[in-house]
C-alpha cells in the first residue's frame, strides 16, 4: 500500500470500495404490496411494546418508491459499491414454493439502476427479516430452513448473477440468533438460552448450505458472509479478568468464525456451553467451512470487560447517541487479531458508523461533526490495518439513510443522508458530503 509522504494524510489502496449499506425491512417499506409476504419482523414490529414508540417498518424511508432517487444520492456521494438486502418474503412469500415475479421485477431495477450508475451492488441474503410461514415451522431451530435458504439463494443468484459479483449469506448471525431467540429484543422474540447454541448451528449450516447453491449456479461469483464484532477487552491485566475476556470470545464471536474459518467450534466455548451444545450430523463442519471469497467484518465498539464478566463503563470515553462507546483503537487490534489468528480471505468493512440525534437546520444544512470525526478517526485505524498487512478491500459506511433502527425504531439516526420520515425529504449531511469527498480522493486529511 501506497502511504502519504504526509503524517496526516490517508491514501488507501488502487481499487479500494467506497461505500454504503442499508437493510431491506430498514428502508424498504411497502411491505403489504406486489404480493410480498410476511416477515417476522412485521409481526415483531406491530406487537405492542416490543418496538420503542410503537414504531414500524411498514413505511420506513419508501425506498420500494424512491430507489431512483436513492441512487442519485449514492452518485452525489460517489458511492462505489452500495451493500444491501434482499426481502425474502418480497420474492418468496412463504419463504418456499411460490416465487413472486413482481418482488424479483423489484431487485431487477434496482441492480440495473445501479450499475447504470457505475456503483458495484454487494447483495445481502439474509438481514433479519425470515419468513413469518417459515417461522410457524420453527424458523431457524428447524434444520429444513437451512435448506429453504439455500434454494432461495439458489433463486436468487439464478436470477442476479449475471449483474451481481458479491453475494453476502447472512448478516450478524449472532444478533438474530442471541437478540433474537435469547434475549428477546430482536424478532422472533424468543427468550430462551437452550435454543440460541442450536439456533447458530442452523443459521451456519444456512450458510454453508447458500454457498454451495450460490457457487453450484454460478462458479464466478465472490461469497462471503458478515460478521459483527464487539470484541471483548479486560478492564485490568489480572489474570481473571483476562481469563473471563477469552472465554466471552469464544462464546460469542469465535463462536461463528471458527466453524466457518476452521471447521470446528471454538474449545473453550464448547466447554462453556456445557449440555446446551448443538448436536453436530456426520458433514456438518464440512459444510459450514466452504471456502469464502471475503469476510464481511461490522465494527462499532468494543465491550470492557470485567471479573465476573460484567461490562464496565470506561470512564473519560465519549459515546455515541445509542451510548456506545467510541474506540476506534480496537478496530485496529481486532483486525490485525483476526489476521495473526485465522487464514483470512479478503475483508471488507460491511458496517461502520455512530447515531446522532440530527437535526436540519434554518438553512437547510444538517451538521453532524460528530458522526463525521467518528468516520474519520475509524478509517485512520483502518489505515493503520492495512499498513500492517490485512487484506482489506473496502469500507462501507453504516447507513446510507436514517431508518428503522429495530427495536429502537425511528429513534436513532445513523445516515450519511437525513431523512424526515413525515415527508420522506433526503438531505445528505456534513458527514456524507465529507465522504463524497474521501470516496473521491481515495483518502483525506485528518486536518480536513
Amino acid at each position: 500500500m501506497k502511504r502519504s509522504s504526509a503524517s496526516n494524510n490517508f491514501t488507501f489502496p488502487r481499487d479500494f470500495v467506497w461505500g454504503a449499506a442499508t437493510a431491506a425491512y430498514q428502508i424498504e417499506g411497502a411491505c403489504n404490496v406486489d404480493g410480498r409476504g410476511k416477515s417476522i419482523w412485521d409481526t415483531f414490529s406491530h406487537t405492542p411494546g416490543k418496538v420503542k414508540g410503537g414504531d414500524t417498518g411498514d413505511l420506513a424511508c419508501d425506498h420500494y418508491n424512491r430507489y431512483a432517487e436513492d441512487i442519485e444520492l449514492m452518485r452525489q456521494l460517489n458511492l462505489g459499491g452500495y451493500r444491501f438486502s434482499i426481502s425474502w418474503s418480497r420474492v418468496m412469500p412463504t419463504g418456499r414454493g411460490p416465487v413472486n415475479q413482481a418482488g424479483l421485477d423489484f431487485y431487477d431495477r434496482l441492480v440495473d439502476a445501479l450499475l447504470l450508475a457505475k456503483i458495484e451492488p454487494f447483495v445481502t441474503l439474509y438481514h433479519w427479516d425470515l419468513p413469518q410461514d417459515l417461522q410457524a415451522i420453527g424458523g431457524w431451530d428447524n434444520r429444513d430452513v437451512a435448506g429453504y435458504f439455500a434454494d432461495y439463494a439458489a433463486m436468487m443468484v439464478h436470477r442476479l448473477g449475471d449483474r451481481i459479483r458479491f453475494w453476502t449469506t447472512l448478516n450478524e448471525p449472532k444478533v438474530f440468533v442471541f437478540h433474537g431467540h435469547g434475549t428477546g429484543q430482536h424478532a422472533p422474540g424468543l427468550q430462551d438460552d437452550r435454543l440460541t447454541v442450536r439456533v447458530a448451528h442452523n443459521a451456519l449450516l444456512a450458510h454453508g448450505m447458500a454457498v454451495q447453491a450460490l457457487r453450484a449456479s454460478r462458479p464466478d461469483i465472490q461469497a462471503g458472509i458478515v460478521l459483527d464484532f464487539w470484541p471483548p477487552e479486560p478492564a485490568s491485566d489480572s489474570p481473571a479478568e483476562k481469563e473471563t475476556t477469552e472465554k466471552m470470545w469464544q462464546k460469542e464471536q469465535s463462536w461463528f468464525l471458527d466453524p466457518i474459518l476452521r471447521g470446528h467450534y471454538p474449545v473453550i466455548g464448547w466447554r462453556e456451553y456445557g449440555d446446551r451444545v448443538p448436536q453436530v450430523k456426520p458433514g456438518d463442519m464440512a459444510l459450514i467451512a466452504q471456502k469464502l471469497d471475503f469476510l464481511g467484518v461490522n465494527y462499532y465498539s468494543r465491550d470492557v470487560i470485567g471479573p465476573s464478566g460484567q461490562i464496565k463503563p470506561v470512564p473519560g470515553s465519549e459515546y455515541t447517541g445509542f451510548d456506545w462507546e467510541i474506540q476506534p483503537k480496537s478496530l485496529h487490534k481486532l483486525l490485525v487479531r483476526l489476521n495473526n489468528e485465522y487464514e483470512l480471505p479478503p475483508v471488507y468493512i460491511t458496517e461502520n458508523g455512530a447515531s446522532y440525534p440530527d437535526e436540519v437546520s434554518a438553512d437547510g444544512r444538517v451538521q453532524d461533526p460528530k458522526r463525521l470525526k467518528f468516520i474519520r478517526d475509524h478509517l485512520v485505524e483502518l489505515h493503520r490495518a492495512i499498513a500492517d498487512g490485512v487484506d482489506v478491500r473496502g469500507y462501507f459506511a453504516w447507513s446510507l439513510l436514517d431508518n428503522f433502527e429495530w427495536g429502537v425504531g425511528y429513534s436513532q439516526r445513523f445516515g450519511l443522508v437525513h431523512v424526515d420520515f413525515p415527508t420522506q425529504k433526503r438531505t445528505i449531511k456534513d458527514s456524507g458530503k465529507w465522504y463524497s469527498q474521501t470516496s473521491r480522493w481515495n483518502g483525506f486529511s485528518r486536518n480536513d
